[in-house]
């Protein structure tokens, strides 16, 4: 385990003083105890900061449980919510140990933007009956139901409370002074606007009667309870806590990976989102135990803890520390707490739940129907009602889009067209044949194709009209929706895009055309590029000759054909400025003119593409190392390949230094050790050139080494810390 570093202490401090009222006022929303939500806060905290997968994810009571645990609190009273809640940490832990969490990750994002935002709604009408000097109900309808009768009823003492709260809620990161040099108003600005909206509305409420914080004092536990009678309701009620804590947690994951890329000095590892589910699963049945809230990883406490400036896991950990310090030390201040400033709390962060962004977003992917079956489910019906309508109008809306094709036939001059507009499936094929009849024998027809997927028994209903047409002396061409021509894939070049890769030899001649020229195989790959490809990256490809090429990184690499810079980086059009040669070598400024191609592609992708990273990568079996070790090229040799690789014998002095190493191996003999310490070495070179040297201090831009085994198609990344490659593992996916 990591050590704890000098800046977790001050985030752990940070967090504790968001965490300590947000847990208040979700056990408040929920109508549970009130110190079930520091016993959540303390529990995920300790339990799954130490357990976790997701080092800086901070875990404590889960808001998007809120109206759930509502429900279940009323129905089946505390106690059994706990039992609950016990059942849910084991489901968790079992997934986990099943490695599926990952496949959580596969649900529409409509879905789970709609199941939050839902959430987000019946929390924040729940709260304002709280705000108006009331008592939430049972469910959104009933409190929609009760608005008006609370309205009339509201207590000015209590609406006053929470107009102070949202106030300096909204207001407080908004004041002046940030950059002053003043350390009283940098200490005052450092303060989190919940805890300061939090104590003026205390301050303000001394003189006033309004509702408080009731803390009990703090007794042990009664054990949770299953309740007699049907157990339908209870496994439903188990898999929607599973559900829905076990999303946010791993959505949360996700998306502070994201947050921590904006952080590359922190060097903080990806989640590991197996590990993290287990974590919560044991923070849940803890917590449950201890007569505490659900736990659930926390966007806006795990993002708080990003910000202030957490790099190990210990800032979680001790958060925890400090609210069992809190609940033990400083009840009697906490019961001075209005609960309409916890209220407008909850109520805040349940508006923030419904984001227009992803609404537009999901718009954009005519997805709105999923998104708004979603969120009206879980307002009308519940959480897991809700996630299933969801799921329901996702397949139904896929289904829909996969099997809704128009087929019209229209004469034109000098002959027919066939258009299809769709995705052609077998469900098309009798519609398809339909409109083949109404096509005389021996005219020239034109079948247009305006889709992106056609299976097996449209393609062969195709094929098979196409070649009877042709037979009986007609003409049947394939178009695509622009018109161009759509031809057979020729012998030369038989892949289609995207062909799994394996036993690859389909650019290569076979025997029956041992005789083809090898220029004629290159065609053929052209000619497939225009046939499959072209069609679906051609106006990306057009925006991009209009914008012109704004890439982000610049990729040092060798020549040799086995290494695939797109296929093992997932790039596209426009992503990498690439560099090609012999041995990924960076010859230092001051060599003779015939080395200045690359210093000068390097010096155009500083100076004017303005790339923020160069990757140096080697790669296993490469000629160029294995020249070098066997002193096949001595240093007399003119050659043009002898010249260039004299820029790689300082790669040979730090290989006899001791050069770096691999984190979960040794490497496997001095082929691969010298081409790992070439990577280190190209680095030092790049590092001599003024263009990266001076933006490099500037801090715009990042060096990077890289080392790819061919055999295990694995990569590796230089660690600069300890100077060791370090294996890429699938779980990065999951921070992309």
């Amino acid at each position: 385990m990591q050590t704890p570093h000098r800046s977790d202490l001050s985030a752990s401090i940070t967090v504790f003083l968001i965490a300590v009222p947000l847990s208040l006022g979700i056990a408040l929303a929920t109508g549970a105890p009130l110190q079930s939500g520091l016993v959540a806060a303390a529990v995920g905290g300790i339990v799954a900061g130490l357990l976790g997968g997701a080092p800086l994810q901070v875990s404590g009571a889960a808001t998007s449980l809120v109206v759930v645990i509502a429900e279940l609190v009323q129905r089946y009273g505390w106690r059994t919510t706990c039992a609950i809640t016990v059942l849910a940490g084991l489901a968790q832990v079992a997934l986990g140990s099943l490695r599926v969490a990952r496949a959580a990750l596969v649900v529409s994002p409509a879905i789970v933007h709609g199941m939050l935002a839902g959430i987000g709604v019946s929390i924040a009408v729940g709260q304002l009956h709280v705000i108006l000097g009331g008592t939430a109900q049972g469910s959104a309808l009933a409190n929609l139901g009760a608005l008006p009768r609370q309205l009339a009823a509201t207590s000015p003492a209590t609406l006053g409370i929470g107009a102070l709260t949202a106030v300096v809620l909204v207001g407080w990161p908004r004041l002046p002074g940030r950059k002053t040099r003043n350390r009283a108003v940098r200490a005052l600005r450092a303060v989190p606007a919940a805890l300061a909206a939090v104590a003026a509305a205390t301050a303000a409420g001394l003189a006033l009667t309004v509702p408080r914080v009731d803390l009990p004092s703090w007794t042990s536990p009664g054990l949770p309870r299953l309740p007699e009678g049907p157990w339908l309701g209870l496994l439903a009620a188990v898999v929607t806590v599973t559900l829905v804590a076990s999303m946010e947690s791993l959505l949360s994951a996700v998306a502070l990976d994201k947050m921590q890329s904006e952080y590359p000095d922190r060097r903080a590892r990806p989640a590991r989102l197996d590990r993290e589910l287990l974590g919560q699963g044991a923070s849940n049945v803890v917590s449950g135990l201890l007569g505490g809230l659900p736990v659930a990883g926390g966007a806006m406490r795990s993002s708080a803890n990003v910000r202030a400036g957490a790099v190990t896991r210990w800032s979680t950990v001790m958060h925890g520390v400090w609210v069992v310090l809190c609940a033990s030390l400083l009840a009697s201040v906490l019961d001075l707490i209005p609960l309409a400033a916890l209220a407008v709390l909850v109520l805040l962060v349940g508006v923030k739940m419904v984001s227009f962004a992803h609404i537009k977003h999901i718009r954009r992917h005519r997805e709105f129907p999923v998104y708004a079956a979603t969120i009206g489910g879980v307002v009308l019906l519940g959480v897991l009602e809700g996630v299933v309508a969801g799921i329901a109008v996702a397949a139904f809306t896929s289904l829909r889009r996969l099997t809704r094709t128009r087929i019209t036939v229209s004469e034109e001059a000098g002959g027919y067209r066939v258009r299809a507009q769709g995705q052609l499936t077998f469900l098309a094929v009798p519609r398809l044949t339909r409109a083949f009849a109404q096509v005389p024998d021996g005219a020239n027809t034109v079948v247009e194709l305006d889709g992106s997927f056609m299976d097996h028994a449209a393609y062969e209903a195709l094929q098979s009209w196409c070649a009877r047409h042709r037979a009986r002396g007609g003409c049947a061409t394939l178009s695509d929706r622009t018109g161009r021509t759509v031809s057979e894939p020729g012998s030369a070049h038989a892949c289609r895009p995207w062909t799994p890769w394996r036993n690859h030899h389909c650019t290569r001649p076979s025997a029956a055309t041992v005789t083809t020229p090898a220029g004629n195989q290159l065609i053929g790959g052209v000619s497939n590029f225009q046939r499959h490809t072209a069609p679906l990256v051609r106006d990306e490809l057009a925006r991009l000759a209009r914008e012109g090429q704004r890439p982000t990184q610049l990729f040092l690499t060798c020549a040799d054909s086995r290494l695939v810079t797109s296929m093992i980086t997932s790039s596209g059009p426009g992503d990498l400025f690439t560099v090609r040669n012999i041995g990924n070598l960076m010859p230092p400024p001051g060599t003779d003119g015939s080395c200045d191609s690359v210093a000068a592609a390097v010096e155009y992708a500083v100076d004017v593409l303005k790339v923020g990273s160069i990757t140096v990568c080697g790669h296993s079996g490469c000629g160029a190392m294995q020249a070098l070790l066997g002193s096949d090229h001595p240093p007399g040799a003119q050659t043009p390949l002898a010249r260039w690789l004299r820029h790689g014998r300082p790669s040979l002095e730090r290989l006899a230094r001791g050069g770096p190493g691999l984190t979960d191996r040794a490497p496997a003999d001095d082929l691969e050790r010298l081409s790992l310490a070439n990577v280190v070495q190209q680095l030092e070179h790049l590092l001599d050139h003024p263009c990266v040297a001076r933006r490099y201090a500037e801090g715009k831009l990042q060096l990077q080494g890289m080392y790819f085994h061919v055999a295990e198609a694995q990569a590796y990344v230089l660690d600069h810390a300890t100077g060791a490659f370090s294996a890429v593992h699938p779980e990065v996916l999951d921070a992309v």
